[in-house]
């Protein structure tokens, strides 16, 4: 319910009263299920943690190569906020100013974990590969994905959902593998 006012009202402030309004309910109904809104929102959180997290589980033991790894972890992303534009508007924090500041925290971590684990794709194929990566460029490999990512996200949420978040990314996603997964040269960083 919550996720569907913030997809149909872009750009707008939701209140309880239209929430218990568009799900049919009194308000008092929606707070016996929840003591307040940042409650609704931390559920809505909650959801793209599991669902990403979980996919994200799945990936890491499905696949071995890296670069296979980064794409189906990014695309997946994609594809999550595609279905759900109301949390991706929640993930990016413009519905939350206002709000608790513990939600804004918690959005944070939601993308510092994404980082981490692209991290941790990156420094376990160095294990694998004969081209070692410090841990600067692992680190900075991580960040360029995510700002790719959320960069979409955000011009997804930005456009009021006109047009999938996954719209050219096979082709951008090629060009970004170039810089990051070519074989570096010595004019490399």
């Amino acid at each position: 319910m919550l996720a569907g006012e913030l997809e149909t009202k872009p750009g707008s402030r939701i209140s309880t009263a239209s929430l218990a309004a568009a799900v049919g309910v009194s308000e008092a109904a929606l707070y016996r299920h929840f003591a307040s809104k940042a409650q609704m929102f931390e559920a809505l959180i909650e959801f793209a943690e599991q669902t990403i997290f979980g996919v994200f589980n799945q990936i890491m033991n499905e696949q071995a190569e890296a670069e296979t790894r980064c794409h189906h972890m990014a695309t997946a992303l994609l594809r999550f906020a595609e279905r759900n534009p109301g949390i991706t508007r929640v993930l990016l924090g413009d519905i939350l100013v206002g709000e608790q500041q513990r939600l804004r925290a918690r959005v944070s971590q939601f993308f510092a974990r994404v980082e981490t684990q692209f991290k941790q794709v990156m420094r376990e194929s160095n294990l694998h590969q004969s081209a070692e990566l410090d841990a600067t460029q692992v680190a900075a490999i991580a960040r360029l994905l995510l700002t790719v990512v959320v960069g979409r996200l955000d011009q997804f949420v930005r456009d009021d959902f006109a047009a999938s978040p996954a719209q050219d990314w096979e082709l951008q996603w090629t060009l970004v593998c170039r810089g990051i997964f070519a074989t570096p040269t010595t004019d490399a960083v």
